[in-house]
């Protein structure tokens, strides 16, 4: 018998012993610790959280606040990671971008994570006519350059602070398609157990089984799927910041400070490393949550460690 499935025996032999010990959430959630990887991402995601939420309420310079004798100044005192060309604080434009990317990261994983379990569990359920369009849109959406008609239709969209959750819905329409396709292999296998049929045989509803009998069993992918998906949204918001395609002004986010820092960089680099730093750091910390809880949710990696 392998390493890993001697520990897969052990750790289910120990919640048979005591399950009031160690139930499956804490079997996780102890796995999820000793990976010290992952919980270093966990602090620095809940840090940088808590810095975008109090951060501003503490700092001298708002982010809209204009300095008229610090354009383009470098750090100092006053000026922690220096100016803008146009003499805004680049610590405040930074904490506001963060809190504005990281609100559209974890809007759209939300959304898309929901969508991908929602059609991908019906579809295989169901089956007939709406297994056959249901994958005929996620085919469809898989293929389209998404990245060109989101561009174009937020560019398209009306302007005002409630741009960015225009933003937010479409980053979410384009990001389920291939999570939805994974969730509908797995309800496949789900469907034929012995509780789904007896649920079936019982009366229920088909949306009141896929709800409370087959997505809890898909919870750990669905998980996984949401907290990663914070990562690819926040790349994604930052790449369309970036041309221009993304939050507009006066708002700000961290894709915009980088793409108005990146035409300075080798000139004025404060304006550019600030927010490509956050950055950088905030998405090492969500990947590394998600192979955390990979790692933890399955009990087959040997990464998890013993319970």
């Amino acid at each position: 018998m392998s390493e890993a499935a001697v520990k897969v025996e052990t750790e289910v032999e120990i919640v048979k012993a005591d399950p009031k010990r160690l139930s499956r959430g804490r079997l996780v959630w102890r796995r999820f610790l000793r990976n010290k990887t992952a919980v270093v991402g966990a602090i620095g995601i809940l840090f940088l959280v808590f810095l975008a939420i109090f951060g501003s309420s503490v700092l001298y310079w708002k982010f809209d606040d204009i300095d008229t004798q610090s354009f383009l100044a470098p750090p100092s005192e006053s000026h922690i990671l220096g100016a803008t060309r146009a003499g805004r604080d680049v610590l405040a434009l930074t904490v506001r971008g963060l809190g504005k990317s990281l609100l559209i990261g974890f809007m759209v994983a939300l959304m898309s994570t929901t969508i991908a379990a929602l059609v991908g569990a019906s579809a295989a359920y169901l089956g007939g006519w709406w297994e056959k369009f249901a994958l005929w849109i996620v085919d469809l959406l898989l293929v389209v350059p998404s990245f060109f008609l989101i561009a174009v239709a937020s560019r398209g969209a009306p302007e005002g602070d409630a741009a960015w959750i225009i933003l937010a819905v479409l980053l979410a329409v384009f990001a389920w398609p291939l999570s939805a396709r994974v969730v509908r292999s797995l309800t496949l296998s789900i469907r034929e157990r012995e509780y789904v049929l007896a649920a079936k045989f019982m009366g229920l509803s088909s949306f009141r089984i896929i709800v409370r009998h087959i997505l809890p069993n898909a919870s750990s992918l669905l998980i996984i799927d949401a907290t990663l998906g914070v990562g690819y949204a926040i790349l994604s918001e930052t790449g369309l910041s970036y041309f221009g395609f993304g939050v507009q002004p006066p708002d700000t986010s961290l894709g915009t400070l980088i793409g108005e820092g990146a035409r300075m960089a080798t000139t004025y680099p404060w304006v550019f490393l600030g927010p490509a730093t956050v950055l950088v750091f905030l998405v090492i910390c969500v990947n590394a949550v998600g192979d955390g809880l990979r790692d933890a949710l399955d009990p087959s990696s040997a990464s998890g460690g013993q319970a």
